[in-house]
C-alpha cells in the first residue's frame, strides 16, 4: 500500500462519539470510527463511518481466522449487568479500548493489510452489512460468543496440557520454543494476578472518595450546630473533605483506564498468544502426519515397482498429489512460525514500553494525589491552631 507522491504512508484511525441506540434489550452503542490516509487502496483519503461493538467482534474474528500465526489485538470483554445499564463510565472505558484495538491493527506490519479491515474503516453501512454476510459464510467464526469463548479456552487448555505433558501428542522439538510456552503460561498466571489487585486499588481508591464525601457531609452538618471559629473550622475541613473527594474519584477513573484496563488488555493478548501457540502445534501435526503419509506411499511406490511396474503408474499419481499436500502443510507451517516470531518480538518490544507507561502513570498519579492531600489539608492547620480558636476553646472552661 503505497503513499500519494513523496509523503511517507499513514493510516491514522480514532473511535468517538459512542452514542446509545434502541432500547432495553435490544439497545447498543454506536462509534464513530475516522480514518486518515494518503494509502493508495483507500478509496478516500477521509472516511467516518458508524459500527457498533459487535462489528469490532466480527473483525476480531476474521482477523483471528484469516491470519494464523499472528497475535491478534484483544478487545475488551462482555459485561453482560453493564450493558444494560450503559453508565457512562462503562461507555467511555469500552470506547477507549475499541480504540487501542484499531490503533494496534493499524500498526501491525500484516493485519493492516486486511480486506475486511479496510472494509471495516471505509464501507458505508448497507455495503458493509454485505461484506459481513459474504465474508461469514462457511466460517469457522459463524458461531455464538460463548462458542467462541470456550474455543479460547480450549485452546488454553491445550498449549497448557502440551506444555505439561499431560497428552501424547507429535509436539516440535525446540528447546527455545519450550521456553517460550513456559513463559507464556507464567506470564498468564502473573498478569492476571496483578490486574485483579490493580482492581482493587482502583476500587479502594474510589471506595475511599466516597468516604471523603460522606465526612465532607457529616462535618458541614455538625458546622451548623457550632458558631465563631469552630464553627468555619468545621465548615473549612467539610470543604476539603470534598475537594479531596472529587480528586480521588477523578483519579480513581483515571487509574482504570491507564493503569487496571490496561493491564486487562494484556491478559487478553496472552490469551490470543496462547491460540497463535495452539494453532502452530495443529499446523506443526498435519505437516507430520502428510510427510508420513506420503513416506508410506513412497515406500509402497518403491516395493511396488520391484514387484508389480504395471500398477507403479497409478501409484505414482497419488504420491505426487500426498507430496504437494505434504508441501502445503509444511508451508502453512512454516508461514505461521515466521509470522509468530515476528509478532513475538513486536509483542516483547511493546509489552516493555506499555507497562512501563502504565507503571510510571501508576506512580505519578500517586504521588499527585499524596501532594494534593498534604496541601489540600495543611492550609488548615493555621487556622486549626489559631488563637482565636484557643480562646474560644478557653471560653468553655
Amino acid at each position: 500500500m503505497a503513499g500519494l507522491g513523496s509523503d511517507p504512508p499513514f493510516l491514522s484511525v480514532s473511535v468517538t462519539e459512542p452514542v446509545k441506540m434502541g432500547t432495553g434489550m435490544q439497545a447498543y452503542i454506536s462509534y464513530r470510527v475516522s480514518t486518515k490516509t494518503n494509502i493508495q487502496d483507500f478509496r478516500e483519503t477521509e472516511k467516518i463511518v458508524i459500527r457498533r461493538f459487535s462489528d469490532f467482534v466480527w473483525l476480531h474474528e476474521r482477523l483471528m481466522e484469516c491470519y494464523k500465526g499472528a497475535i491478534v489485538p484483544s478487545l475488551p470483554g462482555k459485561n453482560a449487568v453493564e450493558k444494560f445499564r450503559f453508565t457512562a463510565e462503562f461507555i467511555e472505558v469500552r470506547r477507549k479500548a475499541l480504540d487501542v484495538f484499531l490503533n494496534r491493527v493499524t500498526a501491525h506490519p500484516e493485519l493492516r493489510k486486511s480486506v475486511d479491515f479496510k472494509n471495516f474503516l471505509e464501507a458505508d453501512e448497507d455495503i458493509w452489512a454485505i461484506e459481513k454476510t459474504r465474508s461469514t459464510e462457511g466460517s469457522v467464526f459463524m458461531k455464538k460468543p460463548m462458542d467462541f469463548m470456550q474455543m479460547l479456552k480450549d485452546a488454553g487448555t491445550r498449549v497448557s496440557d502440551a506444555v505439561m505433558r499431560k497428552e501424547k501428542v507429535v509436539e516440535e522439538i525446540d528447546p527455545e520454543y519450550e521456553k517460550l510456552k513456559h513463559y507464556i503460561l507464567e506470564l498468564e498466571d502473573h498478569l492476571a494476578e496483578a490486574q485483579r489487585h490493580a482492581m482493587r486499588l482502583v476500587k479502594r481508591q474510589r471506595e475511599s472518595g466516597k468516604v471523603l464525601a460522606d465526612f465532607g457531609k457529616a462535618i458541614q452538618l455538625l458546622s451548623q450546630c457550632e458558631s465563631g471559629s469552630l464553627k468555619q473550622a468545621l465548615a473549612d475541613i467539610g470543604d476539603r473533605a470534598d475537594e479531596l473527594s472529587a480528586i480521588q474519584q477523578k483519579q480513581g477513573l483515571e487509574l482504570l483506564l491507564q493503569f487496571e484496563e490496561p493491564l486487562k488488555e494484556y491478559v487478553g493478548i496472552v490469551q490470543y498468544i496462547k491460540v497463535v501457540m495452539a494453532d502452530r502445534a495443529q499446523a506443526y501435526r498435519e505437516h507430520q502426519e502428510h510427510f508420513e503419509a506420503y513416506s508410506l506411499k513412497k515406500l509402497s511406490l518403491e516395493k511396488q515397482k520391484l514387484l508389480r511396474p504395471d500398477k507403479a503408474v497409478d501409484m505414482e499419481a497419488d504420491l505426487q498429489l500426498s507430496k504437494s499436500q505434504c508441501d502445503e502443510a509444511q508451508a502453512r507451517y512454516r508461514r505461521l512460525v515466521n509470522l509468530m516470531n515476528q509478532d513475538m518480538l513486536r509483542f516483547q518490544e511493546g509489552k516493555t514500553l506499555d507497562l512501563g507507561l502504565v507503571l510510571q502513570n501508576f506512580a505519578r498519579a500517586q504521588a499527585q494525589l499524596s501532594m494534593s492531600t498534604a496541601d489540600t489539608w495543611g492550609t488548615l492547620l493555621p487556622e486549626l491552631s489559631s488563637p482565636s480558636m484557643a480562646k474560644e476553646g478557653n471560653a468553655y472552661t
